[in-house]
């Protein structure tokens, strides 16, 4: 076993084992409580810059599902209590050792993981790097910040995907880094899905003529995407919108709003989201380090709220024709609580009301 370290900016050293690439790699270093579907994290491009660490302690248990990836691996590094090396599972097609070797993500294993997660509870998220040897200068630690990863993860090109069974509407989806069952989700309810470049011009969106257009998930900070907000202001009002996480905080930047970086962010499968429309509190998936104020949005009625901490989970914006939502209504692995949502754009793609 080859001995590493996870090297905060602030000094602090906690010492483990090298397994995946081995590499060393500076990242942002967040957490996420999830019990399962560490493939779906590892493959999540929302975590595109960022080191991830499990809290949750046995990792690789049922080993590596292509079926399951969601996107790209786009993190820089992985942090796990335990990895599992044999696997058990009629679907595994591989370990996780071996899969962050092909990806050319460094991993550490051993760490206490439990008092990792109380600093960065008490700290607020902070860069990390994973490394062979202590290093004396930590200048590169501490001026790491995630930019550009929007553009880093969308695709290069458009691509079709066509509706199961009878076409009933074409949605264009704008991929921040969209999740790929964003797609499946729109394909079961009959929608034909073309994927687009986050770079894609509104008037290109609208001259595909869709019935909707739905705006992805997304890594980084919403506030850097000057280009896509602009577009969004475009978009809003010409045709139904159902925007998700980074779409969700972009959409209310268009209308006027404001964002903020959170202390450690929302990252795992058990958050507590009330709808103030009613007296439901839905389970939700979540993977996001910064929100939406809420107090900030003059255009729009914030439906959604964090029963945790109170921070804005979903916008309806009616005189519009969208709505968004912070959490993810397709999540896999996750709760399936709010798929009702994806019934809801299609009900507006219909003309009736959100």
């Amino acid at each position: 076993m080859r001995k590493g370290y996870l090297v905060l900016q602030d000094g602090q050293v906690f010492e483990g084992f090298r397994f995946g690439s081995q590499e060393n790699a500076v990242g942002e270093l967040v957490f996420t409580t999830g019990m399962c579907g560490y493939i779906e994290t590892l493959t999540d491009p929302s975590y595109a810059g960022q080191i991830v660490m499990q809290t949750y302690p046995l990792i690789g248990n049922y080993g590596i599902i292509p079926e399951d990836f969601e996107g790209a691996c786009c993190v820089k590094g992985y942090v796990v209590r335990e990895w599992c090396d044999t696997p058990s599972n009629f679907r595994s097609q591989g370990d996780l050792d071996s899969f962050l070797k092909a990806q050319g993500v460094p991993g550490l294993w051993g760490v206490d993981t439990r008092e990792l997660t109380r600093i960065i509870r008490e700290h607020g998220v902070m860069n990390a790097v994973i490394c062979d040897e202590i290093p004396a200068d930590l200048t590169e630690v501490k001026s790491y910040a995630v930019t550009g990863v929007v553009e880093a993860v969308t695709c290069k090109e458009a691509a079709v995907h066509p509706a199961e069974g009878e076409e009933r509407f074409r949605v264009s989806l704008l991929d921040y880094g969209a999740k790929r069952n964003i797609v499946r989700e729109l394909q079961r309810r009959g929608c034909t899905v073309t994927v687009l470049p986050a770079d894609t011009g509104a008037e290109d969106v609208l001259a595909g003529n869709p019935d909707g257009v739905m705006l992805s998930n997304g890594p980084g900070d919403p506030a850097e995407n000057t280009y896509q907000i602009e577009q969004i202001k475009k978009l809003l009002g010409k045709v139904p919108l159902f925007g998700i996480c980074l779409g969700h905080q972009l959409t209310a930047l268009a209308v006027g709003g404001s964002t903020y970086k959170l202390k450690y962010g929302h990252r795992g499968v058990n958050q507590p989201v009330r709808d103030l429309n009613g007296v439901r509190t839905y389970i939700t998936s979540q993977n996001h380090g910064y929100a939406v104020d809420g107090g900030s949005v003059k255009v729009g009625k914030v439906r959604f709220v964090n029963a945790n901490d109170g921070t804005c989970e979903g916008i309806d914006y009616p005189d519009l024709r969208a709505f968004t939502v912070q959490f993810h209504p397709e999540a896999c692995t996750g709760p399936k609580d709010t798929a009702f949502l994806f019934d809801q754009f299609v009900d507006l793609m219909k003309g009736g009301d959100r």
